[in-house]
């Protein structure tokens, strides 16, 4: 009697540790992590543009797109890097189909409709399938109060402002095919107070705002959205300031892998998902308390806020446990 007793408990204690470890080592949402392997048959063929794409992220997901059969379309300011990435695609996937199209995302709308004509003119006349929106601006970590007029531009010229009008000028002619697919590499800046990064964060939140509500108006003329939000990503070390992801790291930071990122993004668009977040804990675990209970969450990051910044300032850990668990910041 006792065993029947207490077989219901043991198996209700074993699913919840399980639950527990797969939460606590898992590195994206559960939805995305759920949703297997990217779905081939989604982008083969397909004409990809992808913006960002010299190096990091853009560069990986590039070279994972062209292992699916996608067609591509390589943008970011310098040339000569992505023909670099061009080549290494073709050395690794020597029947890839690759075009590389120079672009600076803050050149103004006149400028960004030459690039989207000529664009919707590779492969013959195809179109652009996906567009994926990976190009970023971040700047090294301060106070919110110190960043100047001149910063807050150059981050919603590249972020905001730029994306948006490629957007525009992009989605007339998806919606005269009735189809086409938004990626927009956004971030858990977008999603959570991000202290040390108030104009990044603000940016991305804009992101956000715009895409869903493109998403809700265009969703049944066959318009997709996905925005994908990751986390700490690890990538190459590099020295432009431009990327999708925080460029300042330490040895004890645990980030996803930009291959990881990578795949995990094209997981989210291929099996059509609205959004993805992307990371392992702890930055997960807040994400879901200030999407699921705000009042915690929030009042969580007021107690992270000024530890962060200190140790951004010291080169440290600005992802870590101890934000949340440790002391008081220093003097």
């Amino acid at each position: 009697m006792l065993l029947l007793v207490l077989a219901p408990v043991v198996v209700v204690a074993a699913a919840a540790a399980f639950i527990l470890f797969k939460f606590a080592t898992v590195d994206g949402d559960f939805t995305l992590v759920s949703r297997g392997a990217p779905r081939r048959e989604k982008v083969d063929g397909k004409v990809v543009w992808i913006t960002g794409a010299s190096r990091g992220i853009g560069e990986v997901l590039a070279m994972q797109f062209a292992s699916l059969g996608a067609k591509l379309i390589l943008s970011a300011r310098n040339r000569e890097e992505l023909e670099r990435v061009k080549n290494s695609i073709v050395n690794k996937h020597p029947d890839s189909r690759v075009e590389v199209l120079p672009m600076d995302l803050s050149s103004g709308e006149e400028s960004l409709k030459e690039t989207v004509h000529e664009a919707e003119s590779l492969f013959s006349n195809a179109g652009v399938d996906y567009m994926i929106h990976n190009a970023a601006f971040e700047r090294e970590k301060r106070r919110a109060l110190e960043e100047t007029e001149q910063a807050l531009k150059a981050t919603f010229d590249v972020n905001v402002f730029g994306t948006i009008n490629l957007t525009r000028l992009l989605a007339t002619s998806m919606l005269d095919r009735g189809m086409g697919h938004f990626v927009v590499m956004s971030s858990a800046a977008g999603k959570v107070p991000s202290p040390g990064q108030a104009l990044y964060s603000a940016s991305k939140h804009a992101l956000n705002g715009y895409f869903a509500s493109l998403r809700s108006e265009l969703c049944t003329k066959g318009i997709k959205v996905t925005v994908v939000c990751p986390g700490p990503i690890e990538t190459p070390q590099s020295s432009g300031s431009t990327s999708s992801s925080s460029s300042q790291r330490h040895s004890s930071e645990k980030r996803v892998s930009v291959e990881r990122c990578a795949e995990l993004t094209i997981v989210a668009a291929t099996h059509g998902l609205k959004e993805a977040w992307i990371s392992y804990q702890p930055v997960l675990a807040v994400m879901y308390l200030v999407q699921y209970m705000p009042t915690i969450g929030l009042w969580l990051m007021d107690k992270v806020g000024a530890k962060r910044l200190d140790a951004a300032a010291k080169k440290g850990n600005t992802y870590s446990w101890n934000l949340i668990f440790g002391g008081k910041k220093s003097a």
